[in-house]
């Protein structure tokens, strides 16, 4: 996981007036859409929101400075109390200053625990210009858990340690792709772009089990499915000795999907002037971004 350096300009936060930090998240619940947010603001406009949306479970963060034109994901540094800040790579939603975040019940269950949040924004404050925000959470007694059982997902999970362990590359140390999960844009979908993460344990033989999909967007495009059928292929390996087995550990995988045509002008024109991208976090590139 990359660490980072604090931002040159910060700014400090305090939840809103109608969020005050001895008061539980806002939660509204929608029977129609199948969805339960639990929601909370802060008087510089940022918003956090966690939520359930017909079983799919997302983090989102929102009134963020503008990524990069045309950008698909963004790294977001994130520091709970006074830990170090972590580097992770966010997708932007259509409306561009909100990032949703790749293993969204995680950081949810950190989110409930309230006290001092850092997020750090690469360039927020202009070129070469971090933008840290320090931000004093509420705490959430029930409205955040509420959200995660809409989506059957744990109150408390011992796969979340397993996180820290995971490089840039989505493997722990001494761990590389052997056959690096490969999946097909899903048929049937409406949709022109979406994406996954999910994340697996590793087999002795060095075949995934136990494979969850942490985040899908949109939640109703069948990009989850898509990625999980994919591990079934994927096979990880020890860097030192290739043939020898591995230990039981965990693996991230992250999907961007996007239909060859959908991009915009300046997509293609960058795609077809700059080398391509290194894999970031488990980043799949073939047939999907």
């Amino acid at each position: 996981m990359k660490r980072v350096m604090v931002a040159v300009l910060s700014l400090a936060a305090a939840p809103s007036a109608a969020q005050e930090t001895d008061r539980d998240w806002d939660i509204v619940r929608n029977p129609q859409t199948r969805s339960v947010l639990a929601h909370t603001a802060f008087d510089n406009g940022l918003a956090i929101t966690t939520r359930c949306v017909d079983g799919s479970y997302q983090a989102l963060l929102s009134g963020l400075p503008a990524p990069a034109p045309n950008a698909r994901t963004r790294d977001i540094g994130i520091s709970f109390g006074d830990d170090e800040i972590a580097l992770r790579s966010w997708n932007v939603a259509v409306a561009e200053t909100i990032a949703v975040g790749p293993t969204p019940a995680p950081f949810a269950r950190k989110l409930r625990k309230g006290g001092r949040l850092q997020i750090v924004i690469p360039d927020g404050g202009g070129a070469g210009r971090n933008l840290r925000y320090d931000l004093t959470l509420p705490t959430s007694s029930s409205s955040i858990d509420e959200t995660l059982t809409a989506c059957g997902k744990p109150l408390e999970d011992p796969r979340d340690v397993l996180l820290d362990d995971l490089g840039d590359d989505g493997m722990p140390g001494g761990f590389t792709w052997a056959r690096m999960p490969r999946p097909e844009f899903p048929s049937g979908s409406r949709y022109a772009t979406g994406f996954a993460v999910v994340t697996c344990i590793t087999n002795p033989d060095g075949a995934l089990s136990d494979c969850v999909v942490e985040t899908e967007h949109p939640h109703d495009g069948g990009f989850g499915a898509a990625t999980l059928r994919a591990t079934r292929r994927a096979r990880a390996q020890s860097v030192a000795a290739p043939d020898a087995r591995l230990p039981a550990a965990m693996v991230e995988f992250r999907a961007n999907f996007f239909l060859p045509g959908y991009e915009t002008r300046e997509q293609r024109e960058r795609a077809r002037n700059q080398p391509p991208a290194p894999f970031q976090r488990g980043d799949s590139n073939r047939g999907i971004e």
